[in-house]
C-alpha cells in the first residue's frame, strides 16, 4: 500500500545511528544519505527516510501518528526494542509482549526515536 514513510528528525547523525542499529535487527542495511542531506532505508517492501524539515523549523512528532514495523518472531521484536533503548530510543507504552485485540493476537513494542517520533514493531501472531 504504502511506497514509504518519511520522518523528521532534528539530528540526523543521532537519527542515524539510532535507525542504523534498530533496522538493522530486521536485516535492513545502514541508511544512505542523498545530495540533499537526508537518509534512506530500503526494503523490498518500501522505504524509510529521516529529513530535516523542508520549512526549516524543529522537526517534531506527529501527535497520534505511529510508524510500525512487520518482524518475524517475537525474539526479533525484543532485539529491535532493545537496539532502539541502547541507541538513543526511548521505551514507552508497555514493555514488549502480547497484546489481544479484535484484530487478533500480537507481540509488540513501542520506541520514541530520538526526535519523538513513534515506532512500533509487531509480529501478528498465528
Amino acid at each position: 500500500m504504502f511506497s514509504h514513510v518519511m520522518v523528521g528528525a532534528n539530528d540526523l547523525e543521532a537519527s542515524r545511528k539510532f535507525y542504523d542499529a534498530l533496522l538493522g535487527t530486521l536485516g535492513i542495511g545502514p541508511g544512505v544519505t542523498d545530495e540533499k542531506g537526508r537518509i534512506f532505508y530500503m526494503s523490498a517492501n518500501g522505504v524509510l527516510g529521516i529529513t530535516k524539515p523542508i520549512d526549516g523549523k524543529p522537526a517534531t512528532p506527529g501527535n497520534g501518528s505511529t510508524v510500525g514495523f512487520t518482524v518475524a518472531d517475537p525474539a526479533t521484536v525484543d532485539k529491535w526494542h532493545a537496539a532502539g533503548v541502547a541507541n538513543g530510543g526511548t521505551s514507552i507504552e508497555d514493555p514488549p509482549g502480547v497484546r489481544e485485540s479484535g484484530i487478533g493476537k500480537m507481540y509488540l513494542a513501542y520506541l520514541r526515536d530520538p526526535s519523538g517520533n513513534k515506532l512500533c514493531a509487531l509480529h501478528r501472531m498465528g
